[in-house]
């Protein structure tokens, strides 16, 4: 792959602020090869964008479900996975993972006039109904809450903004970030837990590429290391600004 003119990256480009589908190409964007005069934004976009070029190609963006990202690797459908995939001990049986692009955590979103949104802990919300996303950690991570009463998948991410598990990049929940992140509209806000009384899993992002690439993981791995925590920051807050609503 490396030294490929046209490195094809797999993502949902649905799946805001990671990525999503725009209309018109802008210095942000790449297109969309298998849709028609679209192209796709977002933060794993611009990671996708630093990578291919120390790769010495251009990316396209391949749109797809997200449950269908491991097997289209595999297939040689596509060549890279970008998509805020986590490296997990299932898939990496399947995938050979980068290191981190990405580290956050977990939280929950709340209705506005909710029963719950005063909760201070996750044992608060025993007996809640908890939405999400149908194969991501997403899903899983719904287990840490005692007594959940329904765990309800979604196969979208936006779907799960109705009560759903969901992860943000810092502990501290800046109002830039929220507004960013949900809309000044939503009904739905992220809610803050007492120090310690959250989620205990973080969450991470990786490039995925197929198993034995060791010479093609090691460039990647590389290339992220010499994009600082400042250079990271400023993408994904850009992100946030340009998103869709």
């Amino acid at each position: 792959m490396i030294g490929k003119d046209k490195i094809r990256i797999g993502m949902e480009a649905a799946y805001a602020p990671y990525n999503w589908q725009v209309s018109e190409a802008s210095e942000y964007t790449i297109p969309i090869d298998n849709v028609q005069g679209a192209y796709a934004d977002g933060y794993d976009v611009q990671i996708a964008k630093i990578v291919c070029k120390a790769l010495g190609g251009e990316p396209v963006a391949v749109k797809q479900s997200f449950s269908g990202l491991i097997d289209s690797l595999n297939n040689g459908q596509i060549d890279l996975i970008i998509a805020g995939m986590s490296a997990t001990p299932e898939r990496e049986e399947s995938v050979g993972f980068s290191d981190p692009y990405f580290i956050g955590y977990f939280g929950l979103f709340v209705k506005e006039g909710s029963p719950y949104q005063n909760a201070t802990k996750l044992s608060d919300f025993s007996g809640a109904t908890v939405l999400g996303q149908k194969d991501t950690m997403l899903d899983t991570v719904i287990d840490e809450i005692p007594g959940a009463s329904t765990r309800t998948r979604s196969i979208r991410s936006p779907r799960c903004l109705e009560s759903a598990a969901g992860h943000v990049r810092r502990r501290d929940l800046q109002h830039r970030e929220r507004e960013g992140l949900y809309g000044p509209k939503s009904r739905y806000r992220p809610h803050p837990f007492a120090e310690g009384e959250g989620f205990k899993q973080e969450v991470a992002a990786n490039v995925g590429c197929r198993k034995g690439s060791d010479k093609l993981l090691k460039l990647i791995d590389k290339t992220l290391k010499g994009v600082s925590q400042e250079e990271r920051d400023q993408m994904w807050d850009a992100c946030l600004d340009r998103q869709p609503a």
